[in-house]
């Protein structure tokens, strides 16, 4: 490579336009695939593509004479990637990034692998379902193994009348995959954890600490880092299994590893994202190199940055839509009340739920530093006594 860099990221929401934000520095051009005109990256990111990323064409012009194609989400198809690592390098690969888009190759690698995970079964009629909430016990949790994030595509089954809602109305994607369910016993969690690794084209691997996270309606709410408690023997162990999975995997970039730490110890692992994530948001401004920057490294093959904290505590609590609509303007009382607190909004159109930004906090003691993330987004949610 040579002359600028062109990175090419398929998916304008959020993340695209934080990683943006991070290619500035670095002088790398960003060629953006936008779902409409108007997404969170498309508004800072000129010349972006408006298009669908599971149409071949489109792909194939977005990526032409670029160096490297990367992601915002995990959707685009298996298939399509194929094609289009003969023209540029995809990172991650499509034989990678298969197990971040389907949970039941997923489950079955990290067996392979011998990862701890919940018991499991891939499940393709009501019949199987039911035989493994009776062999494992009720309640279940029940998945498709394609297509579901934010807790959408996601059922907890209190017993075997339950066991036909997750097969109700079930088709192909719109790319044609075949989507099945995955039956997962039900973990008694205590809480939820995060591992965070990004390993570059040539292997070099970085591992931030472990957060733990907060998750309400299957959206994360709030991260705290490192995670309180943790026994610094288990969070190195966590740390080198993410980093044993984004190897065995061929990753290339950010591999998040999402955690639940049972009440009876064990610590098994969740799910898989191979793309820059929402409970690392944190780093942008609590590392010494951010989630987003070190993706950018790595899928250029560049050096990765120190993973450090900047602090002895980082809490990120993300802004959800609700009763203010003026964000900017609520800034002049969020940043009069703390000026140390660091803001991040995404351009959204407010709606209720909905992911418009992030706030953190950093400093030396938990409960001082969490208060003024909870009111920073508190306030910018709509709550005047948060």
């Amino acid at each position: 490579m040579s002359g600028r860099y062109q990175v090419c990221i398929a998916g304008g929401g959020q993340l695209a336009r934080m990683m943006h934000q991070a290619a500035i520095s670095l002088g790398i051009d960003i060629r953006l695939l936008a779902e409409g005109p108007d997404v969170s990256a498309a508004q800072v990111i000129p010349g972006a593509t408006v298009g669908d990323y599971r149409d071949l064409d489109t792909l194939l012009a977005l990526t032409d004479g670029a160096d490297v194609l990367t992601f915002d989400h995990e959707h685009v198809p298996t298939k399509h990637l194929a094609v289009l690592q003969e023209r540029l390098a995809v990172r991650p690969g499509p034989d990678a990034l298969v197990y971040a888009q389907d949970k039941a190759l997923m489950r079955l690698k990290m067996d392979e692998l011998g990862v701890a995970c919940p018991a499991h079964a891939v499940c393709d009629t009501v019949d199987d379902l039911r035989a493994f909430g009776d062999a494992n016990g009720w309640p279940i949790i029940a998945k498709t193994s394609r297509g579901g994030y934010d807790g959408k595509g996601v059922w907890k089954l209190d017993g075997p009348d339950d066991a036909g809602l997750p097969f109700d109305g079930m088709a192909e994607t719109s790319a044609g995959e075949r989507v099945r369910i995955v039956a997962e016993e039900f973990i008694d969690f205590a809480r939820e954890l995060s591992a965070i690794v990004v390993r570059s084209a040539s292997g070099q691997v970085v591992a931030y600490p472990v957060s733990e996270t907060v998750q309400e309606d299957g959206i994360c709410v709030e991260t705290t880092t490192p995670a309180p408690g943790l026994d610094g023997d288990v969070a190195a162990g966590l740390q080198e299994m993410a980093i044993r999975v984004a190897t065995e995997l061929g990753v290339v970039g950010v591999l998040a590893v999402e955690l639940m730490e049972a009440r009876d110890g064990r610590v098994v692992v969740n799910e898989l994202a191979m793309r820059p994530h929402n409970t690392g948001h944190w780093t942008i401004d609590g590392a010494l190199t951010s989630q987003f920057e070190n993706h950018i490294r790595a899928v250029l093959d560049l050096p990765l940055g120190a993973p450090d904290l900047r602090d002895d505590v980082v809490v990120m609590r993300n802004v959800l839509g609700g009763a203010e609509q003026d964000l900017t303007g609520a800034l002049q009382h969020v940043f009069a009340r703390d000026r140390a607190v660091r803001v991040h909004l995404y351009g959204k159109e407010v709606k209720p739920g909905r992911k418009v930004g992030h706030v953190t906090c950093l400093g030396t003691t938990l409960d001082d530093v969490r208060r003024r993330a909870l009111h920073a987004a508190g306030y910018l949610m709509g709550d005047p006594n948060a």
